[in-house]
């Protein structure tokens, strides 16, 4: 994340800015056991997003996080046979789908969202994923 930063940044102030969309997590907040790695590397990446929007937006380079919460990916069925923690106890249905996340990075692109600038944005939460205009949580 660092040196995607650190080589992206030049060229987008070069082109007159534009917008990076950093991949976070709840775990950049939450600790996990058996997460030590992936917890301490996503805080890393919340603590970036908040900088480089710190250091470049004045330059026209707005940065966002993105906490999409699980994804129905292979890191997924990955997770779910490491028992590991409750994240490995989740059904397959708990998780969103990729387009989702897809999605919202285009609408994190957008002047909608500068709100978020900053900081971390969530599709865990009914109004995020109003914002982005997906489906919300049935409880």
């Amino acid at each position: 994340m660092y040196h995607g930063l650190r080589y992206a940044i030049p060229t987008m102030l070069a082109g007159g800015g534009g917008t990076i969309v950093n991949i976070s997590s709840g775990a950049a907040t939450s600790a996990l056991e058996g997460w030590s790695h992936y917890c301490a590397t996503k805080a890393a990446v919340l603590a970036l997003t908040r900088v480089a929007d710190l250091e470049y937006r004045s330059q026209g380079i707005r940065v966002v996080g993105l906490s999409p919460g699980t994804v129905a990916t292979c890191m997924q069925e990955q997770i779910k046979a490491s028992a590991i923690n409750p994240v490995s106890r989740l059904e397959w249905s708990s998780h969103i789908p990729p387009q989702w996340v897809a999605q919202a990075i285009a609408w994190l692109t957008t002047k909608e969202a500068d709100l978020f600038l900053g900081s971390d944005f969530s599709l865990k939460t009914n109004e995020g994923r109003r914002a982005v205009g997906l489906p919300a949580i049935v409880a």
